[in-house]
């Protein structure tokens, strides 16, 4: 199917959202493998014959595109575990002091991998596709989608976003600040800057990517409610640092830089997480916190929120990377900080353990039962 035969289907429909988190994508190839094997009606079928719009942001995003492509959870996990050292190759001294990786590697592979004549709107994409970077040039987020009645994917307009190559937009939206140099694209006549989506309010795209699949602007407009439409969020793990001997003093100025841009990002990431409960029935996600709980006791008979029924089905994979979240799925013997920092190439392994050890626990059949 192409992305408007999707788009124009009136049968129930599925949405599959991934998490930015650098080479912790490993661990959501791993809870994917999972679902791939409970969805797949046949052998070969891939995540792409199952789900109908698919959106990541930064890792996400390398995720989003390949699985949009046809490519099979084997393809990812073979790309995670052989390009992982080429995705993080150490920019030189002088360029440290700007960023800590060199890009070319990473932008090569993206268009050896995914094809350097592959525009956003081609036919090769099998599904809606959205990925999240952020305009540094005009300061804004852009969820940039291959959705044909989007308004700037129209084949008049100058500026049409479907002439973008998908490899170039894969790699914006991973330009990581501090890690990478930003990407630079051209719309139309005009170049911009663009960064890491991460540092937008869509590293966890979910409740973004519903919007842009039901509300009027976006032209998609799918019908809502829990037998129509099926949003499945994946993470890549959280770590909430928490320091009860942390005092006034402590937080200088280096402090602020080196913890803030994760703390408003983990944030952020929560309150998609959080919203997507709000209006969704869910079936499974971590407890948010010991106030809110999980919320999965909040079915559409029990709803008393800000709407009468729920919106859509909705299940939450996740990891709390942190010593006690890790000896909650029985891996005690992984050190967190293997599996928490973003370019840790060498926790590739643990990091695959983590997600299938999540997967293990907590992806099941149920969950996608009722949109077969």
């Amino acid at each position: 199917m192409t992305a408007k035969e999707r788009a124009d289907s009136q049968r129930p429909h599925k949405i599959l959202t991934l998490d930015g988190g650098g080479i912790r994508g490993a661990m959501t190839v791993e809870i994917l493998a999972k679902i791939e094997s409970l969805v797949a009606k046949k052998k070969g079928d891939t995540l792409s014959d199952y789900f109908d719009y698919i959106s990541g942001t930064s890792t996400g995003a390398i995720l989003a595109a390949g699985l949009s492509l046809g490519w099979s959870v084997k393809k990812l996990r073979c790309f995670y575990e052989e390009q992982g050292h080429a995705m993080f190759d150490k920019a030189s001294l002088i360029k440290r002091l700007r960023y800590k990786y060199d890009d070319g590697p990473l932008a090569e592979l993206m268009q050896k991998e995914i094809g350097a004549d592959v525009l956003l709107e081609s036919d090769k994409i099998k599904t809606l596709l959205m990925m999240v970077m952020r305009n540094a040039t005009t300061d804004s987020p852009w969820p940039v989608s291959n959705n044909p009645y989007a308004k700037y994917n129209d084949p008049a307009r100058e500026d049409n976003n479907g002439l973008i190559p998908l490899w170039q937009l894969v790699r914006a939206s991973t330009a990581a600040p501090v890690y990478f140099p930003p990407e630079c694209v051209t719309v139309g006549k005009k170049d911009f800057l663009f960064v890491d989506g991460g540092i937008t309010c869509y590293n966890n795209p979910s409740f973004q990517t519903f919007l842009m699949a039901t509300t009027e602007p976006y032209g998609i407009n799918w019908q809502t409610g829990e037998n129509e439409l099926l949003v499945v969020s994946v993470g890549t793990g959280n770590n909430p640092i928490a320091n009860a001997e942390l005092s006034a003093g402590d937080m200088h100025l280096l402090y602020n830089a080196s913890q803030l841009p994760m703390a408003l990002m983990n944030a952020a990431s929560t309150e998609q997480d959080f919203l997507c409960r709000v209006f969704g029935n869910c079936l499974h996600g971590e407890q948010i916190d010991r106030e809110i709980g999980d919320m999965c006791s909040l079915n559409s008979s029990k709803c008393s929120g800000p709407t009468e029924k729920k919106l859509f089905t909705y299940v939450r994979y996740n990891a709390e990377l942190t010593r006690e979240g890790l000896g909650r799925i029985g891996l005690d013997d992984i050190a967190p900080k293997e599996v928490q920092k973003l370019d840790s190439v060498d926790g590739v392994p643990a990091l695959q353990r983590v997600g299938k050890a999540v997967a293990e626990r907590y992806v099941i059949k149920d969950h996608f039962a009722a949109f077969e």
